[in-house]
């Protein structure tokens, strides 16, 4: 939680948000941000505190919204990455490039007096790339299963009851048949499909092992695609929370992240919204497989770059990365966007950065009066998270300045 420089004697997170009036959370568009939002919200709601939920894809729209003009005591917390002024005292961020999102809410949360929701933080660590119960997320996980809250059990871990639905949509892994779901119960005939109340362990544990073949066998597959689907295995099933399994709830999350913000965010904050959500999540699996499989694809030392049309980057990017990708890094190419995706630990922020910058130079260079309405001056903008990155820039820019700047960063 960063205060540094905005007063002789720093206050604490806590105490800032003990004495707020209103609060505006502003956060990060991924579904480790948008589930730490919904947790610190929780926990706003429970000291009867004011707040408004907001998602800003860029970190330039995270910062304009906290700066935007405010009254006295009340409070901006960002969670993510955001250029807020230092004189700030009233903008608090929360931007641990190290530590999922979720838990730093968790934290602060618990901090405040309230109890999180384990179930919602570890979603949040799942869509960040974490595996539920591992290290300090232990605690969550035993809290979670003594409520009876998660129960481990057989099968693919998929948003919905209906396996076929589920699994066709899915961009935690990817088979021949991804996005399409006739070829999806074609190709699980062999299994008992039809009634997803009457499915039993045996019949979940056939599904797994018949999807386990399908992904790894397939003819572009890479030697990740085992280590994708292997986490996608054996799921917890969560029986009071919207969707089927945790790991199905992270991937609605990172959907409505980036897709219907407003949605994500009645979502996180306990609303019934799971059509709507259910089928935002649905269209952007189905946009995003239909990318990778029309995509033209190019290899550099370290990089794999994916060119496709008008479909979700980010989407792209992460799926290449865990089973299509023969190097640990993914840039997708699309009109005026990209995405970087890394199979490899440490933050990508540094690269982004480095190469909004030089794209940002590119422009000046061509076009010495372009506009100032980013924080590159350029319209270049760009956001970082969890062994990702996003970039918006001119749609003129050549796909070759793109691929450039990136390799030479990486």
């Amino acid at each position: 939680m960063s205060t540094e420089g905005r007063s002789a004697e720093p206050v604490s997170a806590t105490s800032a948000l003990e004495s707020a009036g209103f609060v505006r959370l502003v956060t990060r568009a991924d579904g480790d941000a948008l589930a730490a939002s919904g947790l610190l919200a929780s926990a706003l709601d429970e000291r009867e505190t004011p707040f408004q939920v907001t998602v800003g894809r860029t970190v330039a729209e995270r910062s304009e919204r906290a700066r935007a003009p405010t009254n006295d005591g009340d409070v901006a917390v960002v969670v993510g990455a955001a250029d807020a002024a230092a004189d700030e005292a009233h903008v608090l961020e929360l931007e641990a490039t190290d530590r999922p999102a979720a838990l730093e809410a968790v934290d602060l949360v618990r901090e405040l007096g309230a109890t999180p929701d384990p179930v919602l933080a570890l979603a949040g660590l799942v869509a960040s790339g974490g595996d539920p119960g591992a290290g300090e997320s232990e605690w969550l996980l035993e809290t979670a299963r003594e409520r009876d809250r998660l129960e481990r059990r057989p099968g693919v871990a998929v948003p919905t009851a209906d396996p076929i639905d589920g699994l066709a949509y899915s961009t935690r892994l990817r088979a021949p048949w991804s996005g399409d779901p006739d070829a999806a119960r074609e190709a699980l005939s062999d299994a008992d499909t039809g009634d997803p109340d009457a499915l039993d362990a045996d019949d979940h544990r056939a599904i797994g092992s018949l999807v386990a073949l399908d992904a790894v066998g397939a003819d572009d597959a890479t030697d990740a695609a085992a280590e994708t689907i292997g986490r996608a295995l054996r799921p917890y099933a969560t029986p009071d929370a919207p969707f089927a399994t945790l790991g199905g709830f992270a991937d609605v999350l990172e959907a409505l992240a980036r897709t219907d913000p407003g949605t994500g965010t009645a979502l996180v904050l306990g609303h019934d919204v799971r059509e709507p959500a259910l089928e935002a999540w649905r269209e952007r699996g189905r946009r995003a497989h239909a990318a990778l499989e029309a995509a033209s694809t190019g290899r550099y030392d370290g990089l794999f770059v994916v060119g496709i049309d008008d479909a979700p980057v980010e989407a792209v990017a992460r799926v290449a990365a865990a089973a299509r990708s023969p190097e640990p890094t993914v840039l997708a190419v699309s009109d005026g966007e990209a995405a970087i995706a890394t199979r490899e630990a440490g933050s990508l922020g540094a690269t982004v950065e480095g190469v909004a910058r030089e794209l940002a130079g590119a422009a000046t260079a061509t076009d010495p009066e372009a506009d100032d309405e980013s924080e590159t001056g350029t319209g270049v903008e760009y956001d970082v998270g969890h062994r990702r990155g996003y970039l918006r820039y001119d749609p003129d820019v050549d796909e070759s300045t793109i691929i450039a700047a990136v390799r030479d960063l990486l």
